[in-house]
């Protein structure tokens, strides 16, 4: 009480410095995240556009393909929840680091592998690589952003997804019409894009600041205030219950978010892979008209995360905001499924499914940060999202087996429109549990 009633004090008395302090630190903060998030996506995804070539060039097979991808996901829960845990106690900054180093590496070298066993092993690799990367991102926007203020960062975050693929996709179109040094445009796609990564995890390590205390950019009173908000927001949580890292695991609400994001993961991850060779065998267009419209659901993804995050933090709801754009995903993808020999409305229908999903995304992230803090909402972050990511292995493999087997897409539109569903319906039942839309313990 105490210490909420002096967080409310000061809130009260400077105003002005905590405006000043929000705009400071997002100024500072954001755009650089920002660029971290586009370069790793545009890394985790440039096998997509490398399979326009690749598979053809190396002889796999649809199935070889979707479990190469796949490996990457098996590996990647490796280290999910310790790397949250590790980010949260030792340091974001040099976890994100060595995470980003390392990952361009092995993207680098995966320019140069010739057959299955090699893909495999490059896949796994990158797997390890990059592992604990996404929800060290998110652990580390807790130590700088309140609660309410979340969605919008978090929003911010995920808005680099559809932007990589704003850069990634022209950029993978004309690296692969490019031979040069005798190396097919693909392997360049891979040996060029991993760089950044290895630039940036340097500069990382000096740009970034681990929490507000050390942050000798921020002015004191500006630097105090948001320590006070940080500590009050702490204190209020544990008034409500005092969770153990084991007590995620028994958390029902967490466990049904685990099982939706696996859901939407298996759809979303499976997409992301296969919708180049998606729109590539509906159309029939060249490598260069499909990265083209690819452009497409990128856009809507950018406007769609950015209004739906911050239209759920001026209304204080997460559940309607998160489970209506998986739904009408999955809508999208149905309506595909029947319409395979109309070429127009089948790929209106993928590019309007592939960006409605990304609005989900900021405001289910800002979900459990209501539920549990400090050890433990790492440890649910890491948990959440090293099951869900297990849907990258699922998915690809899935719709590599269903593309062989059947010798069609509508299998597998029809795949992804169910998963959505499901995924949907799980997070809508959540708001039985919290009615308001936002946890009480966020209160």
């Amino acid at each position: 009480m105490g210490s909420h009633g002096t967080a409310a004090q000061s809130g009260a008395k400077l105003s002005d410095v905590g405006k000043r302090a929000r705009l400071r630190i997002a100024y500072r903060l954001l755009p650089f995240i920002f660029l971290m998030y586009v370069v790793n996506y545009i890394d985790r995804v440039n096998v997509s556009f490398a399979n326009l070539r690749m598979s053809a060039d190396l002889g796999f097979s649809d199935r070889v393909y979707g479990l190469g991808v796949g490996m990457f996901y098996l590996t990647y829960v490796l280290l999910e929840i310790p790397g949250a845990i590790i980010a949260e106690r030792w340091s974001a900054r040099k976890w994100i680091a060595r995470i980003m180093i390392s990952w361009g590496i092995v993207t680098a070298f995966t320019g140069f592998v010739h057959t299955a066993g090699q893909f495999y092993a490059a896949r796994f690799l990158l797997g390890v690589a990059e592992s604990s990367f996404f929800p060290a991102m998110i652990v580390y926007l807790t130590h700088w952003f309140r609660l309410q203020e979340r969605g919008r960062a978090i929003a911010c975050l995920y808005a680099a997804v559809p932007a990589a693929s704003l850069i990634g996709s022209p950029l993978a179109g004309w690296l692969l019409g490019v031979h040069w040094r005798s190396l097919a445009g693909w392997r360049w796609l891979f040996i060029l894009e991993g760089i950044p990564a290895i630039v940036l995890g340097i500069i990382t390590i000096f740009y970034l600041t681990d929490w507000p205390s050390q942050a000798r950019w921020l002015p004191e009173p500006e630097r105090n205030w948001l320590v006070n908000e940080l500590q009050a927001e702490l204190a209020a949580k544990k008034k409500k219950r005092n969770y153990t890292m084991m007590g995620v695991f028994a958390e029902k609400r967490i466990l049904i978010l685990v099982l939706a994001y696996l859901l939407a993961m298996t759809g979303y991850l499976g997409n992301v892979y296969w919708i180049p060779t998606f729109v590539k065998r509906v159309s029939g267009f060249s490598n260069q008209m499909v990265t083209s419209l690819l452009l497409i659901p990128a856009l809507l993804g950018v406007l769609g995360m950015l209004v739906n995050g911050w239209h759920s933090d001026k209304t204080n709801e997460r559940y309607w905001h998160t489970g209506i754009p998986v739904l009408a995903a999955g809508l999208m993808f149905f309506l595909s499924s029947f319409t395979r020999h109309e070429m127009t409305l089948t790929i209106v229908f993928l590019l309007l499914g592939s960006g409605f999903l990304f609005a989900y995304l900021p405001t289910f992230w800002a979900i459990p940060t209501t539920i549990l803090s400090e050890a433990a909402a790492a440890a649910s972050f890491g948990l959440i999202n090293s099951i869900g990511q297990l849907g990258g292995f699922t998915g690809n493999y899935a719709i590599g087996f269903l593309n062989d087997r059947t010798h069609s897409l509508t299998a597998s539109f029809a795949f992804i429109a169910l998963v959505y569903f499901g995924a949907g319906a799980l997070i809508l039942s959540l708001r039985v549990r919290d009615p308001t839309g936002i946890s009480q313990t966020s209160n």
